[in-house]
């Protein structure tokens, strides 16, 4: 399969470089990093070994990636509007979605924009990564995938020869990859962890070990799963507490890290909050079920990003995930 990467920052670059280390033909939609990319490559940093690719397909615009047979999105969602100018025209007739993004609501998005015709799936990264210098990914902890078909495109069990494939090459190129029938549920899951500690670490300028250090925290940290979880029955979605606790376990003892909504904080970039909290907030209240603590972190997170984009002199176009 040929691959393109829209959004070539801490995911698309990592996922896309293990693709193209393993044999893949791969294209890089880039921004910032464009002319540095196109001249040196692409350096992994990465607990799992570091690695190198001298010479990639980079590209400024879209229109001069070729045809592809999957499009990988990992621009962050506050991009999204972006997106139908930055996808490549061909993807009307050709080539199948995978978006690797945050939050609820992304794949239903991009079926409006692209019709139910086209092949729209779901990636979910457990992952700790960020940019470093141009052209460079460091890889601090886990790395998983879990990716799912949305909508129409998938069989009652909710495999698809495609999900398959996909899952075959990440595998083949050292990412664990898990197929899930239910890529709803998968996406309510990821929100235990998104939530809580994308949402404190901005409000308390914390990282992941200080949050579970903090006894307090911690505790505010469950209260926020817990109300991710009565947002998803408000669905029909059951998240069992072996979840959270599972969340809280492997949290507990990861790398210290600091969370994609604070380095984009501290970079002074649009925080996602509308994918992460405003959208099951809505969700919910549809419902009639009030979530008092993910109310007031999402409150507080609007103050707080209003305040530093009011003090951002220059914000980037374009800010890959």
């Amino acid at each position: 399969m040929r691959y393109a990467v829209i959004g070539t920052g801490a995911i698309g670059g990592f996922y896309g470089a293990k693709l193209q280390r393993a044999g893949h033909e791969v294209h890089f939609l880039l921004h910032r990093d464009y002319l540095h990319v196109q001249r040196h490559g692409l350096k992994i940093y990465s607990k799992d070994g570091d690695f190198s690719l001298p010479v990639v397909n980079a590209h400024g615009k879209s229109s001069t990636i070729p045809i592809c047979d999957v499009v990988l999105i990992a621009l962050k969602t506050t991009q999204n509007q972006l997106l139908k100018d930055l996808l490549p025209p061909w993807i009307v007739h050709h080539g199948a979605v995978v978006t690797l993004q945050n939050g609820l609501g992304v794949e239903t998005q991009l079926a409006q924009w692209l019709g139910q015709d086209r092949a729209i799936l779901g990636g979910l990264c457990f992952i700790c990564s960020h940019k470093g210098a141009p052209g460079e990914i460091h890889h601090q902890d886990y790395g998983s995938l879990t990716i799912g078909a949305y909508g129409d495109h998938y069989t009652p069990q909710g495999v698809t020869p495609l999900l398959e494939s996909l899952a075959a090459h990440w595998r083949l190129a050292g990412v664990e990859t898990a197929i899930t029938p239910d890529l709803g549920h998968a996406r309510w899951k990821k929100l235990l962890w998104n939530v809580p500690f994308n949402g404190l670490s901005v409000v308390l300028s914390a990282n992941t070990t200080e949050m579970m250090a903090h006894g307090p925290t911690r505790q505010l940290v469950r209260d926020l799963m817990e109300e991710v979880q009565q947002a998803a029955a408000s669905q029909g979605v059951t998240l069992q507490n072996a979840d959270l606790e599972q969340m809280l376990s492997s949290t507990a003892t990861m790398a210290p890290y600091v969370t994609s909504m604070k380095r984009d904080y501290n970079r002074q970039m649009p925080l996602e909050i509308e994918a992460i909290l405003g959208y099951p907030l809505a969700l919910a209240g549809r419902e009639g079920v009030v979530l008092p603590k993910m109310t007031m972190l999402a409150q507080l997170l609007h103050h707080l990003d209003h305040h530093n984009q009011q003090h951002c002199d220059n914000s980037p176009a374009v800010a890959p995930a």
